[in-house]
């Protein structure tokens, strides 16, 4: 049974979530949910949004689907020479001398834990651009669409600019072309919601999707990201786990996941931010994406509908200032 969420702690969840946003000089578009009472709280939450390397959490899932079926092998060698980093990255195989072979499996974990943009698009052209898209259609996410792997992403970038995005500055009279690309439009670019992203993460951490071993695997590997400067960045306390998967381009700064406390409290978490400006380096806006989501699960949390199954649970209060 779906508990109901209090409309009044959704009127104060939105507002102390303007705050800040505010703060941060950022938009944002939030889903959070409870995964054993339904119960959520939300800010355009069915708004298509720009995913980032957060579309990396359905590559993976795919890439476990066809694993599943047969079609693939977990540990069959897939190997990477050193002519064949196409991939722009700064990090993992994108920016390694040396040929690279390791498992297919730990080519997931690599596309996932530091962002590896090269790992990802090895994995896409394994699995296929059409499955994945199927297969989340399937599932029941038609807003979560994949025009491309990483590097499509920065071809298209460089030839709209008709230079490299990379050298690219902006003119001092404040004109920036970049805001015009099509990457930064999530209407042109891959795409998803913050309620889908939630509902796909709720069904790994039921078992819903695919084998139980498959989904243990995948929330294993979402457990071993190394930033900690984002969502878990909320949640300082060592007993709480955080398991995640960050976006960034250009103005764009996503980390979605589920956070477990102690108490068996599971809740998914989605938070997609636009910056006003093309800054690669944002520690306040990354600040906001953890005060975000906790904010969202403090609320949650205080919910006493919310609160029948488990023991109370101190939180610590974000203060709006």
């Amino acid at each position: 049974m779906v508990l109901p969420t209090d409309d009044g702690l959704q009127q104060e969840f939105t507002r102390r979530l303007d705050v800040l946003l505010a703060a941060a000089d950022v938009r944002g578009w939030v889903h959070a949910v409870d995964l054993d009472s339904g119960a959520s709280l939300e800010a355009g939450a069915d708004q298509p949004v720009v995913a980032a390397s957060v579309f990396k959490l359905p590559v993976l899932v795919e890439l476990f689907r066809q694993i599943g079926v047969g079609r693939l092998d977990a540990r069959q060698r897939v190997r990477i020479g050193a002519d064949e980093r196409r991939t722009v990255g700064p990090t993992g195989l994108s920016v390694m001398l040396d040929d690279v072979e390791l498992s297919l499996r730990d080519l997931g974990y690599a596309m996932m834990s530091v962002s590896d943009n090269r790992a990802t698009d090895v994995i896409v052209d394994l699995v296929g651009l059409d499955a994945i898209n199927n297969t989340q259609a399937e599932l029941g996410f038609p807003a979560t669409v994949l025009e491309g792997d990483c590097q499509f992403l920065f071809d298209q970038m460089d030839a709209e600019l008709g230079e490299s995005y990379a050298a690219y500055r902006a003119p001092a009279d404040g004109t920036d072309r970049r805001f015009g690309l099509s990457v930064f439009d999530p209407l042109r670019t891959n795409r998803t919601t913050p309620r889908s992203t939630t509902a796909l993460l709720a069904m790994l951490w039921r078992d819903e999707i695919l084998d139980p071993s498959a989904c243990a695997e995948i929330r294993r590997i979402l457990s071993l990201q190394v930033w900690p400067h984002r969502l878990t960045s909320g949640f300082p306390d060592d007993e709480i786990s955080v398991a995640g998967k960050t976006g960034t381009i250009g103005p764009v700064r996503n980390e979605v996941g589920v956070v477990s406390y102690p108490d068996g409290g599971r809740y998914a978490v989605a938070v997609f931010l636009r910056q006003r400006e093309i800054r690669y380096h944002n520690p306040v806006a990354d600040a906001a994406i953890g005060q975000v989501g906790r904010l969202a699960i403090d609320h949650l949390r205080a919910d006493p509908a919310q609160r029948t199954d488990r023991p109370a649970h101190t939180v610590t209060a974000i203060a709006e200032s």
